[in-house]
């Protein structure tokens, strides 16, 4: 047992060495040399030196002998040559040889007989008088061997040029230091001179991400939503060389993360070109078998007993609205609704009964099964569903989750915080029931304090925390406090207590301000419940993901003033949903040639409260990637840009 231990260390061992042998070199400081200096001498950056020298981030020592990432931007070919300075004499002694001589003296054979001819014909022998000659080593750079001029090409930016040659922003900028902030059309810089067919193609398909220092595999996975094996399955070569700073990744299409197309929304109704009819489907269930249609009041009740006809209705009322509007800008529309009456049988009928390969594409039904069975009989069709509700759905290939994830509002507001400089302190305060997720929180912002809720007798939360649970744990500057939780009394006590604190530290002398930023991944109903302060939430600058905004009644919203007129109401969120659902689905059918084709030919559009980018899973159907940011400003909730 012991041996084959020793064997198998030996084995890891080498093959360890093996792999460092490829992918570092090393180097020993020499005295007034900079990290900076030395990182420009290999072509990578200071964070790849920092990343496997970490000691050397408290001062870089001489002698001290660092390890080296070799960089894929090819570095000039240098070549040494010998300039003669003189000669030393030197008396051979018995049993010397001419090989001994010569590695005494740092020199060759040859160069010791170019300047003793007589040795071309005789022997050395004890007693001759030898010059040795003395060189001074010079070290010539042949750059252009190694590197080739390079003319940018139109809307080619420092990303783009860095991914076709297969190296990092960083290291491009090495090669250019004077290349500026902004590349133009027709300027000229230096890139790795590797062959034409090595060259990648940016392909717009997909998006592209630019690793961030300190960001690993499993800060991507929160990010970008996508495990080790993935990324290097769209990028060959990055199992080899490792994540490095500044490189420009190939992932799946996406506007939330993706270099370059952030935040660039496609006005759809301007870009109609399709006049064909098009055929749509709507299921939800309004029940109406139920309903008492005697009289009104019998109509009145029924409504307000029934949720799912309450909530029916308002979707139709909204869709029907889009419906309006679409004809407006001269969209030729058929439309089918079906009452789904919140049962997978009579789904069945209705797929049965009626002709479905027509369908360009089906909005709802409004329930789990009933939707399952809906998206599961139409994929032999290829029919597209999308659905109103729902953000984890098992979205078959024919399924769009209409939906943000909650992992993908988890991820906006952690990496929103990340991206904060002006923070100076993190603290995570959750219950019981989100341990995990302050463990998660935690282990992103490894310096965060952790506070919980205290218990009562019986081990169980008691839903509040003290001042002092907290006051410890604050820091003068901008304090960062994630709240998870559901309990609408625990938010309160957090709420007002934060509020106090952030009073009273800023009246205290010589005390240079505590300022409190109050966050959450999961801003769930208990934040809005009728215990909740919104001033307080206000005071403290409430910031969260969502997957919808709040439209902004004074921005005399075309659709929110035509809904008010029809049905003297403003539009709650269902209505303002399945106005802005329908809107999207229509508008992308009649601006590309079919729903699918649209995800990549329109990233991202915008409506009244909803936004759509839809990016498809790598085995299975479609989710919308985009999500808001949203806080609370002077007891109104906007946009964080």
């Amino acid at each position: 047992m012991i041996k084959f231990f020793t064997v198998f260390s030996f084995v890891l061992v080498f093959s360890f060495n093996t792999t460092y042998a490829q992918n570092y070199s090393t180097h020993q400081v020499k005295e007034g040399e900079t990290i900076e200096s030395i990182a420009k001498r290999y072509y990578v950056t200071p964070f790849d030196i920092y990343g496997l020298n970490p000691e050397v981030k408290k001062g870089l020592k001489a002698n001290t002998v660092l390890i080296i990432p070799i960089s894929k931007a090819v570095k000039p070919t240098v070549t040494t040559t010998k300039e003669l300075q003189g000669f030393k004499n030197h008396r051979t002694s018995r049993k010397e040889t001419l090989y001994g001589i010569a590695k005494q003296y740092g020199v060759t054979e040859d160069e010791i007989k170019k300047h003793n001819t007589f040795l071309y014909a005789n022997t050395l022998n004890k007693g001759d008088k030898l010059q040795i000659p003395v060189f001074k080593e010079m070290q010539v750079v042949a750059s252009e061997e190694r590197t080739k001029t390079y003319m940018v090409q139109p809307k080619e930016g420092k990303w783009r040029i860095a991914y076709k040659f297969g190296i990092s922003v960083e290291e491009l900028e090495t090669l250019n230091p004077n290349m500026g902030e902004t590349l133009q059309e027709g300027q000229q810089i230096y890139v790795p001179n590797i062959e034409k067919t090595d060259e990648k193609i940016v392909d717009e398909k997909y998006s592209y991400y630019e690793v961030l220092p300190k960001e690993g595999f499993y800060r991507l996975k929160i990010k970008l939503g996508l495990e080790q094996a993935e990324l290097e399955a769209l990028n060959p070569g990055l199992k080899e060389t490792g994540l490095k700073v500044g490189m420009v990744l190939k992932i799946p299409f996406t506007t939330s993360v993706g270099i370059g197309n952030e935040g660039t929304t496609t006005d759809l109704s301007t870009k109609i070109k399709d006049s064909k009819t098009k055929h749509i489907a709507v299921m939800l269930p309004f029940r109406l078998n139920r309903v008492d249609f005697d009289s009104i009041s019998g109509t009145k009740n029924s409504i307000n007993k029934d949720r799912y006809l309450q909530a029916s209705l308002d979707f139709h009322s909204g869709i029907l609205m889009a419906i309006d509007s679409l004809k407006k800008l001269g969209v030729s529309l058929k439309v089918d609704v079906y009452d789904t009456r919140y049962e997978v049988s009579e789904v069945s009928k209705i797929i049965q009964s009626h002709d479905f390969k027509s369908v360009d594409a089906v909005i709802g039904p409004l329930t789990p099964n009933c939707y399952e069975k809906v998206a599961s009989e139409l994929r032999a069709f290829n029919v597209p569903v999308i659905s109103l509700i729902g953000s984890n759905l098992q979205l078959r290939d024919n399924e769009f989750q209409s939906l943000p994830a909650d992992d993908l509002l988890k991820a906006k507001v952690i990496n929103y915080v990340k991206a904060d400089t002006t923070v100076d302190n993190v603290v995570i305060i959750s219950d019981s029931e989100n341990v995990a997720v302050s463990n998660e929180l935690k282990r992103e912002f490894f310096s965060a304090k952790q506070v919980f809720s205290r218990k009562n007798k019986e081990g169980k939360d008691s839903y509040f925390v003290t001042v002092e649970d907290i006051r410890a744990h604050l820091k003068q500057g901008k304090n960062l406090v994630f709240l998870e939780t559901k309990n609408a009394g625990f938010i309160s006590n957090v709420t007002s207590l934060l509020n106090s604190l952030m009073q009273n530290g800023n009246r205290e002398e010589n005390n240079e301000g505590i300022r409190i930023v109050l966050t959450t991944t999961n801003k769930n109903a208990a934040f809005d419940g009728d215990d909740i302060n919104n001033n307080e939430l206000s005071a403290l600058h409430f910031t969260f993901a969502a997957n919808s905004k709040m439209y902004n009644e004074s921005d005399n919203n075309s659709f929110v003033n035509a809904y008010t007129k029809v049905y003297n109401i403003t539009p709650n969120k269902r209505a303002t949903r399945g106005f802005d659902l329908t809107m999207d689905v229509v508008l992308r059918l009649v601006t590309s040639e079919d729903m699918y084709l649209s995800v990549n030919e329109t990233p991202l559009t915008e409506y009244v409260e909803n936004k759509f980018a839809y990016k498809k899973k790598l085995i299975g159907g479609y989710y919308n990637d985009t999500a808001y940011l949203l806080k609370y400003h002077d007891l109104d909730i906007v946009e964080v840009k």
